[in-house]
């Protein structure tokens, strides 16, 4: 979710899912130790329950890394060993660490030792011709021996050459199955399983198999599931608030950051997708997507755009 998941827009995500865990961006951790710690690190204290992902592949350099996330106040440190992209692999971090499990372990071991907050692992089912089974199991039981307890598994492989990062989001085939198996063989372990999973009901199917789900692109485009989700999962007796309730809850934290001269646009670009598949969903991301770059830009677009949606739906109904 690199782009995606900047503080602005976990800052959105909590406000439609109280309970979930929060994720950053990954960030390198060469970048944490030398770069702006305020825009790479900072956040709203409402983000918490919060992660910081970590990329990487030198224990010494991750664990000053974590230690500076933990003082940061994050409450996880998540090393990732996911992301396919050819950045990422050129710098020998994210997913083709999958072919080096014991270093993933010395730098997981070295994390451990920086800091009192978890540490965990996202990582791939396998990369390239691994076999999935051989490959999981093995990396896991690597990472297990070093004393690593949860894993954050997304359940496809991982292409090394010869597919872009977002076709190795959709044509290595899942393999929830196996993801499963390695819960049931290692029941000791947290597994929380990631990869496509897009609505209530696959997430509850999950649910009966491992411990987690992680929610990626699909809380992005339709962010509105994860307050569906929160509710039946966490608030079974709290009612549904509406889109534009939630939305509404925000406006003091829009005003805020338009104070302190953010322009509209780092925030609005993350609610594009909340009226998706609704009455008035098309005019909403329209008004935004074209006018929130305006230095004038603030709350009024927004109640501007949220007009259009209820225009919208009155003539629908």
């Amino acid at each position: 979710m690199m782009d995606w998941t900047d503080r602005h827009c976990r800052v959105f995500h909590r406000a439609l899912a109280p309970h979930a865990r929060l994720y950053t961006e990954m960030v390198h951790a060469q970048a944490v130790i030398h770069g702006d710690r305020e825009r790479l690190l900072g956040f709203d204290a409402v983000e918490h329950p919060l992660a910081l992902q970590l990329g990487g592949s030198e224990p010494e350099l991750l664990a000053q890394a974590a230690r500076i996330g933990a003082d940061w106040g994050y409450d996880e440190i998540n090393l990732n060993v996911g992301c396919p992209s050819d950045r990422v692999q050129a710098g020998r971090f994210g997913a083709c660490l999958m072919l080096e499990p014991q270093r993933v372990a010395d730098c997981f071991a070295a994390m451990r030792a920086a800091v009192a907050v978890p540490v965990t692992i996202k990582c791939r089912i396998g990369v390239d011709d691994q076999d999935e089974a051989d490959s999981l199991f093995g990396f896991v039981e690597t990472l297990a021996a070093a004393g690593c307890r949860s894993f954050i598994v997304h359940a496809r492989k991982a292409w090394l050459q010869g597919l872009s990062p977002k076709q190795n989001r959709e044509v290595p085939p899942l393999n929830y199955p196996l993801v499963h198996r390695l819960k049931r063989e290692r029941p000791e372990l947290q597994v929380a399983i990631n990869g496509g999973i897009a609505s209530e009901v696959a997430v509850q199917e999950q649910l009966a198999h491992v411990d987690g789900v992680m929610i990626g692109r699909a809380a992005y485009h339709d962010p509105y599931l994860l307050h569906r989700l929160d509710r039946a999962l966490f608030a079974h007796e709290a009612p549904l608030q509406t889109r534009e309730e939630l939305l509404r809850s925000l406006q003091p934290h829009v005003r805020e950051l338009r104070a302190r001269g953010v322009m509209l646009k780092h925030f609005s670009r993350h609610i594009l997708g909340l009226f998706a598949g609704q009455p008035g969903g098309r005019q909403f991301r329209q008004i935004l997507s074209t006018e929130a770059h305006r230095p004038e830009a603030g709350w009024e677009l927004i109640e501007r755009a949220l007009a259009a949606v209820e225009r919208q739906q009155v003539r629908a109904a």
